[in-house]
């Protein structure tokens, strides 16, 4: 009796369905750490992650798009412009992710001084034509459909 399959039989099936490793792969950069950081406050423009992450607009937008690939990241163009938001924060695994992100990032002071700097430059009139929200992403406090 065999208890194993085929070496990589098994494996490419659980790769092509394991979201969960797709999340933690687009987590593993402190680039985009920062940037999901941002993103549980609300939809961002990308001139806004730029201005606060104080990175160049094609190295802002590589994360974004691996962000994006890796299920984490939704976008919408408006214009000229491009908003990214949390994909899917409030189905099941994606939401207890968020949650656990938003207390982890709490104890790191990069992360709080992004935030600092993300809420002073929309106070300040900032590209993003919303207001301040504490981890309104996760509350579902929005009432468009999220694609």
């Amino acid at each position: 009796m065999r208890i194993y399959s085929e070496p990589g039989h098994a494996s490419l099936s659980l790769k092509k369905n394991m979201k969960l490793e797709r999340y933690f792969k687009g987590l593993a950069d402190i680039t985009r750490l920062r940037m999901l950081n941002l993103l549980l406050h609300g939809e961002l423009c990308g001139c806004d992650i730029q201005y606060v992450l104080e990175m160049s607009q094609p190295n802002v937008s590589r994360h974004l798009t691996y962000l994006k690939n890796f299920g984490l990241v939704l976008d919408r163009r408006d214009g000229p412009r491009i908003f990214y938001r949390l994909a899917d924060p409030r189905s099941d695994a994606p939401k207890r992710l968020y949650e656990y992100l938003q207390q982890a990032f709490k104890e790191e002071a990069i992360l709080q001084e992004d935030l600092r700097h993300m809420k002073a430059a929309i106070q300040a009139g900032s590209c993003t034509q919303s207001q301040w929200r504490p981890y309104s992403a996760l509350a579902g406090s929005r009432g468009e459909t999220r694609t």
